[in-house]
């Protein structure tokens, strides 16, 4: 078995050109079969680990994957508010250990604008369990009342800043709803950069925080969504207000015992000073997840149809070959191999150069995820993970292994049908 291995590899590397061509063609395959494998497993967990401390997400009552996605993706709008003082007693509760207000509908050239308190960068978590960090500056001042410097404050998310260009002391100008009309721009009302988070890869990254009392007094002159002719309240004037929130768009909850979550949810959903539903992030995710999987299945059978297509050229290739090779064959007929030897040698070359071909592209895949890892996290928000591969890749790997030396059987086949003969006189 040895020296036929060794007469295979030589045999390969005397038509390395067009065999090499044929082993780029499976390492690009691998590639994007693996990458996209790679995506896929850390894209879902990107969606999973967006907000992974949190137990309940309440909102006004709608769909469970709705306010998943305007409360944690800020994609979409919320149905209806719900009133801030429902928020406060849902604090009160003795089950919920900590509880975050969200407000949302105003925005920056683009990214969302999320009026919350301290105690979101104090409880909020993403990942495996990670808190939020400041890369630079600090949080925002978490106190009505005071000087308008320490009201109109802003933290920003790594993408918005490295975006934008902005840092610490930029003074920004925010607008009403998605800001497509210059004159709902809040002007009047400017706020200064004092933080910038560290990256998170979750929409987090893409929001420009403020605190819920800033919101509130961003809109103390406006009604129904538009200014009010002829009232103008200044930041100084402002500042002065009572700016507790009268509604807000929805609350993170943290309980204090994960065994309590199912009865907490049945309370909200019986809630009776307003309507109002409770979802859990994990089950609501995978029900988000059930709707995009169809893309992620899409891409998958596309990398597969490119694997196979490597395959049957490889095939091509060595059938191709065969004909130049007859007499090549022919002479180790002549001095004693057999059929099945021959049959053999032709499986192990195209086995070593699927093999060759898969090693190459596992290894490109895995200098792609750590070269470009901090890239596609700063332009796309995914964070790619360097690791060996799982179950998944394994699984693919041995595919493509057992489809290159499947597919090298067919030659090895016909050539076992060769006659001594026929080879020592081809055809002309």
């Amino acid at each position: 078995m040895t020296p036929l291995l060794g007469l295979a590899a030589r045999s390969a590397w005397n038509r390395r050109f067009v065999l090499g061509l044929v082993l780029l063609s499976i390492a690009l395959s691998t590639l994007l079969l693996l990458g996209i494998e790679r995506i896929r497993q850390d894209v879902r967990a990107s969606f999973a680990q967006a907000v992974s401390g949190t137990d309940l997400i309440v909102g006004a009552r709608t769909g469970p994957v709705q306010l998943l996605l305007y409360s944690v993706f800020r994609i979409g709008n919320a149905s209806n508010n719900i009133r801030y003082s429902s928020a406060l007693q849902l604090a009160q509760h003795p089950a919920v250990a900590w509880m975050v207000p969200l407000s949302l509908g105003d925005s920056h050239r683009g990214f969302a604008v999320l009026g919350t308190t301290g105690d979101y960068f104090r409880h909020f978590r993403h990942g495996d369990r990670q808190p939020l960090a400041c890369a630079q500056g600090r949080p925002f001042a978490d106190a009505a009342g005071g000087s308008a410097s320490s009201l109109f404050e802003a933290v920003l998310g790594a993408e918005v800043a490295q975006r934008l260009g902005y840092r610490v002391g930029t003074r920004i100008v925010l607008s009403h709803g998605d800001g497509a009309f210059q004159a709902n721009d809040h002007g009047d009302k400017p706020f200064t950069v004092v933080g910038i988070l560290a990256p998170t890869g979750t929409p987090v990254d893409r929001t420009v925080h403020i605190s819920l009392p800033a919101m509130q007094a961003l809109h103390l002159d406006w009604m129904a969504g538009a200014p009010l002719p002829g009232l103008r309240v200044s930041a100084e004037a402002a500042a002065q207000q009572d700016l507790t929130p009268r509604s807000i768009t929805a609350v993170l909850l943290g309980l204090k015992s994960r065994a309590a979550v199912f009865s907490l949810q049945r309370e909200v959903a019986a809630f009776r000073d307003e309507p109002l539903l409770a979802i859990l992030p994990g089950v609501a995710l995978d029900e988000l997840w059930a709707v995009v999987g169809l893309g992620e299945r899409g891409l998958q059978a596309m990398s597969a149809l490119v694997a196979v297509v490597s395959v049957a050229g490889l095939m091509a290739v060595v059938l191709a070959g065969l004909n130049e090779r007859r007499r090549e064959l022919a002479i180790l007929r002549a001095v004693g191999a057999g059929p099945r030897q021959v049959w053999l040698l032709l499986a192990l070359e195209g086995g070593l150069v699927t093999a060759a071909g898969v090693l190459l592209g596992t290894l490109a895949q895995l200098a792609a995820v750590a070269l470009l890892g901090g890239w596609v996290q700063a332009r796309l928000g995914i964070t790619l993970r360097l690791a060996p591969p799982g179950a998944p890749e394994w699984a693919l790997i041995g595919a493509l292994l057992a489809g290159g030396w499947l597919a090298s059987l067919v030659p090895g086949w016909r050539a076992y049908r060769l006659s001594l003969a026929d080879g020592l006189s081809p055809r002309v």
